[in-house]
């Protein structure tokens, strides 16, 4: 395929997506999300976001089965026809969103969704995983601060969000080719410069 897969990851709070869509914009790439950037999607995130809300209960293997199934669609509608076409695609979330939330934080063994994810995606890793970190504390200070509803992944407490947090740093210490971290306690723009700079820097020879 012609076109570049770039994941930016994080915990919530963490500012991925507003520089998913800046960067995005910057490098004249397609922009996609998770979940929700389909019709089923839109179903799914609904079930997998407010399931509290509406007094459903999800088991962990089936919260990791829907979110693999939001990316087998976005991957059939959006991801897969980008890159076919020759474009980059920026998406905010991907598979290592699903190893660090429901391997690291649920506790689910990674192997088993490592062989679901790709089934999902055909076994195509991004490019490059951009990865913004922030400590818990300020993660959840600013998602206090933006009057957003809490979804069930930010109600499951600083412990959990604690070992996505790891999940996600594990991930990039082990794969440093393919893993960039970025410090997120930054103004938008300032920080938006950065990324843009490194990913640059990093994938010069195709973008």
């Amino acid at each position: 395929m012609g076109g570049l897969l770039i994941a930016l990851e994080g915990i919530d709070g963490s500012g991925k997506s507003t520089q998913a869509g800046l960067l995005a914009r910057s490098i004249n790439a397609s922009l996609t999300f998770e979940p929700g950037a389909t019709h089923l999607g839109i179903a799914l995130r609904s079930l997998l976001l407010h399931s509290a809300a509406n007094d459903l209960a999800i088991s962990t293997s089936a919260e990791a089965l829907l979110m693999i199934a939001d990316r087998a669609q976005d991957m059939a509608e959006n991801i897969l026809p980008a890159l076919s076409a020759g474009n980059n695609v920026v998406t905010d979330r991907y598979s290592a969103s699903t190893i660090a939330y429901q391997g690291y934080g649920r506790g689910i063994d990674v192997n088993h969704l490592q062989a679901a994810i790709d089934l999902a995606t055909g076994g195509l890793s991004p490019a490059l995983n951009v990865l913004l970190d922030l400590p818990v504390s300020l993660a959840l200070e600013r998602l206090a601060g933006s009057g957003k509803k809490a979804d069930r992944f930010e109600e499951a407490g600083v412990k959990f969000l604690e070992k996505v947090r790891t999940g996600y740093l594990s991930m990039a210490a082990a794969d440093p080719s393919h893993w960039m971290v970025i410090d997120s306690n930054a103004p938008a723009d300032q920080l938006a410069a950065n990324i843009l700079e490194q990913v640059k820097s990093r994938l010069e020879a195709h973008l």
